[in-house]
């Protein structure tokens, strides 16, 4: 029986291109399928490393989440100087004392949280932990 095995698996080698291969083109198959098996091992185990998953995933959403807050900040300092320059011109005095309240409210807001850090920071992971459990409860 070992006879016939043994003829099996020649049949089989030479049955793949219709010729008999060398020991050396059989080990560079083995070595090129080791590797195959190798890179595709690593793909599986990376998407199986939950931990490491949400670790991108949140690093992706406080990227997105600074663009946004990029973005949304250069439109309203557009929105702002496009509506103090149409108040300017409609008013020019009006427009300077709104522009010193606005700057006083910014003073004042700025400087509350700079003697509150607890509560703003508090209100900052807060806001980041909705973000981060709505991105992953969307899946």
């Amino acid at each position: 029986m070992a006879t016939e095995s043994n003829k099996t698996t020649t049949d089989a080698a030479a049955g793949k291109g219709g010729e008999e291969r060398s020991p050396e083109q059989i080990q560079a198959e083995i070595e090129a399928t080791r590797e195959e098996m190798g890179d595709t091992v690593a793909e599986v185990a990376d998407k199986a490393d939950v931990k490491k998953q949400a670790k991108r995933k949140a690093s992706e959403t406080k990227a997105k989440a600074a663009a946004k807050k990029d973005e949304v900040k250069q439109k309203a300092t557009a929105q702002k100087d496009a509506v103090t320059g149409k108040v300017k011109e409609a008013s020019p005095d009006s427009a300077q004392q709104a522009a010193a309240v606005g700057q006083q409210a910014a003073a004042q807001a700025t400087q509350t949280a700079r003697q509150n850090p607890v509560p703003t920071a508090a209100i900052g992971a807060f806001v980041g932990g909705l973000v981060i459990g709505w991105t992953l409860g969307r899946r």
